[in-house]
């Protein structure tokens, strides 16, 4: 590939990837090992992967990109703007109302950023054939597949890995989507993006469960996003305190870089915040069954977690409220078909009458069998404390 067609077919994917509302566009090598390998194999050897088990079972095809797909010979990383339109972190003063992630409160990223990725890739492939570069393939991946997409796009030169182990960028601040495209096509690679945390530590202190234990390293067993989205297993009790009403991921640590004061809002319209989902009412959470919660996030992440975590999770932010008015929908809720809302149930009502809650343990004990909902009956002396 010539100088001038390398350059001029760069050129056309970074200005199509803005046409389809990409925001940044980077190119990394396929040779070589990821840079933060050596991290991955420290998060799993300390077990701070928790319950997520496909992170060791997939960790050597992590390590290269050819280890994922062995004809790779570059890989474009591009950024997609999720900027939100107001102070992500004024819903947490508002404890009847459930605190969702930025990321999650519009349709869900996976469906918009990858139809726009096959797209760019077809159009990358169908230009680099008319440039006579001959026949050419390429795979598209957005945050299902094994691969490493914040540090190939600190390799890309879309921004760097800060000290919340989240990709920041000097142009979007910690508000982007990434996807890839791996393609044989030899692309010139761009300069990596250079760590500008300098002496910052806004992101560690401000984390509700102390979920980093020292710059750079994550501990997703404390950390918020991963309790009330990806573990099935009930949230320690040391945990549920500092939830406050965070019932869907938790954004402290990315809503306090300082980098993202040069943030704008997210341009793609289906990326912007449904109205519903900016401050939904606990109370209208709380009331859903099955087909009310398909209904409520259809197209949405948060279908994924299910009814019964989403409702447990809603039941610890009702908990943390101090809002008796809450009470009679937690005592409906003692008695759901799912374990895990019984017993987040137990625990919120411990919270809001614990009188109440002890008056009611006998009985309960005497009926209930599975051991996670007695757990809870038992522990109620040391909620109340």
């Amino acid at each position: 590939m010539t100088p001038a067609t390398a350059n001029g077919l760069k050129n056309f994917l970074v200005s199509d990837a803005h046409r389809l509302g990409f925001s940044a566009c980077g190119i990394a090598p396929g040779e070589g090992d990821v840079a933060s390998a050596e991290r991955l194999d420290a998060f799993v050897a300390h077990g701070r992967h928790g319950t997520m088990d496909w992170l060791p079972e997939t960790a050597d095809r992590r390590r290269s990109a050819k280890a994922l797909w062995p004809d790779v010979r570059s890989i474009v990383v591009l950024g997609m703007n999720y900027g939100p339109d107001e102070e992500p972190l004024e819903i947490l003063g508002r404890s009847d109302r459930g605190a969702i992630s930025v990321y999650a409160r519009h349709r869900d990223y996976h469906d918009v950023v990858k139809g726009r990725l096959k797209e760019l890739a077809g159009r990358m492939i169908a230009r680099a054939r008319q440039a006579g570069l001959g026949e050419h393939d390429a795979k598209v991946f957005v945050d299902t597949a094994p691969v490493m997409e914040k540090p190939l796009g600190a390799m890309a030169g879309l921004g760097w890995q800060g000290k919340h182990t989240n990709l920041v960028s000097r142009d979007h601040g910690s508000w982007l989507f990434l996807g890839s495209i791996f393609t044989t096509l030899e692309l010139a690679p761009d300069a990596p993006g250079r760590d500008l945390c300098g002496s910052c530590r806004a992101c560690q202190d401000v984390c509700p469960t102390d979920a980093f234990p020292r710059p750079y390293q994550l501990d997703a067993r404390r950390c918020i996003s991963y309790l009330t989205i990806e573990t099935k297993a009930v949230i320690p009790q040391e945990f549920r305190a500092a939830m406050g009403n965070r019932i869907y991921g938790c954004d402290d640590c990315l809503a306090v870089c300082p980098w993202n004061k040069f943030a704008s809002r997210a341009q793609e319209a289906k990326l912007i915040a449904r109205d519903d989902l900016r401050a939904p009412r606990l109370a209208d959470l709380l009331a859903l069954d099955d087909p009310a919660f398909r209904t409520l996030f259809a197209g949405s992440p948060i279908k994924r977690i299910g009814r019964d975590k989403f409702v447990s999770n809603c039941l610890i932010a009702a908990g943390n409220s101090s809002n008796e008015g809450f009470v009679p929908q937690v005592l409906r809720l003692l008695g759901d078909p799912a374990p895990l809302v019984r017993a987040m149930a137990v625990w919120a009502l411990s919270r809001l009458d614990p009188a109440d809650a002890l008056q009611r343990r006998p009985a309960a004990l005497d009926s209930e069998a599975e051991p996670m909902v007695r757990s809870e009956w038992h522990g109620l002396e040391t909620n109340e404390d």
